[in-house]
This record gives structure tokens, C-alpha cells and sequence, in this order.
């Protein structure tokens, strides 16, 4: 039980401690890429690819916002990565997707990519490909936001509440805020079905 609290625990205090600044200019930022007639082309790893194959389905259905992710075409990803590499598999994946200054990409994340410690180095080329087209960039990252918060046009980092939770933290948190943007009324332009029965 002694876990299971001081983790439910962590969890409060990541919620009173998040930057809800940050989070109104993602949502603005969101709302300018769908006035524009942008896409969006959510890119992860691990638990941050699934969180994006689950953010593109809101954000088409209840956002209206053209969107798609990296990861959800396996056969096109795994013949990428044997053939191009990982480390630049995301940025042709883009770069086939006609990437351009009307689009953004949307990093889930951990650490966010570091060159300096070459990890996630297929998130930071994606990354650099896009700000070299002019793309939006956002991101809901931990620890530090790593290169995705350097680079980014709108970040929210997870606080680190103990470096023993990091990642479950982070990883839980991105939905938990996407769904707070997805559902927010500037931005959600279809009603839930749950929401919608009385």
C-alpha cells in the first residue's frame, strides 16, 4: 500500500505543480495549425507511440484536425528502419507525408530526444527536418523536455516528482493532458458520445 499511495501522491503533486500556461499555448497553437488547414503528425516512442495512434483518433473525430502518426503503419515503418535506418526512419516518413510550414508535429516523449547523449536521435532529426520547413513544433515530454523543448513552439514538461517514476509519470500524463486539450471548448468541434446521453 506504502507504493501505491506515495505514487497516487506524486501524481497530485504533478497535477498542482504542471505549467497550465503551457498548456493554453499548446492550445492556441493547436487552434492556429486547424485555422491554417494544417496536419498533424504525432511522433513517439514506446508508450509515446501508443499515445499517439490514441491522440490521432481524438483529434480527428473530436478536434477536426487532419492528423496522423508515424508508428501506425508497421510495414511502412519496419522496411524504413531496414533500409534507411532508426535514426531517420521518422524524418522520411515526414518527408514522403510533404511536410510543410501549414503542419505540425506533436512529440510524446520521456526525454524528449538528446543529441548530446544520442538518445532518441530519430526524434530529433524528425525534428530537425521539420523546423528546417518551417513546420509547428509542440510536445508534452518529462524530465527536462530534452531537445523537443528546446525546439519547440509549445511544450509542456511533466514535472519530475521522483527520478524513480519518470517515465510511468510522463507517459501517463501526455494522455491525461491531451485529453484536457482534446476536450477543451476552443478546440473540441465534436461532442463524446457518453457526454452526449443524458
Amino acid at each position: 500500500m506504502e507504493y501505491i499511495q506515495q505514487y497516487l501522491q506524486e501524481a497530485v503533486t504533478i497535477t498542482q505543480t504542471l505549467s497550465q500556461a503551457a498548456v493554453e499555448k499548446m492550445v492556441e497553437t493547436l487552434i492556429d495549425v486547424r485555422a491554417r488547414e494544417g496536419r498533424l503528425f504525432f511522433v513517439g516512442v514506446g508508450g509515446g507511440a501508443g499515445n499517439a495512434t490514441h491522440a490521432v483518433n481524438d483529434a480527428r473525430k473530436i478536434a477536426n484536425i487532419e492528423s496522423y502518426s508515424v508508428t501506425d503503419n508497421v510495414p511502412e515503418l519496419t522496411a524504413r528502419i531496414n533500409d534507411e535506418g532508426w535514426e531517420t526512419c521518422y524524418t522520411e516518413w515526414l518527408k514522403a507525408s510533404r511536410l510543410n510550414s501549414d503542419d505540425a508535429v506533436f512529440v510524446f516523449s520521456v526525454g524528449g530526444g538528446s543529441k548530446s547523449a544520442n538518445i532518441s536521435m530519430n526524434l530529433v532529426h524528425a525534428l530537425q527536418f521539420a523546423k528546417g520547413v518551417g513546420s509547428t513544433i509542440v510536445g508534452i515530454v518529462g524530465r527536462d523536455g530534452g531537445f523537443t523543448a528546446e525546439t519547440a513552439d509549445a511544450c509542456i514538461v511533466v514535472p519530475t516528482v521522483n527520478p524513480h517514476t519518470v517515465t510511468p509519470h510522463t507517459e501517463s500524463f501526455q494522455l491525461l493532458l491531451w485529453h484536457l486539450i482534446a476536450s477543451h471548448p476552443k478546440i473540441m468541434r465534436a461532442s463524446m458520445k457518453w457526454e452526449s446521453i443524458r
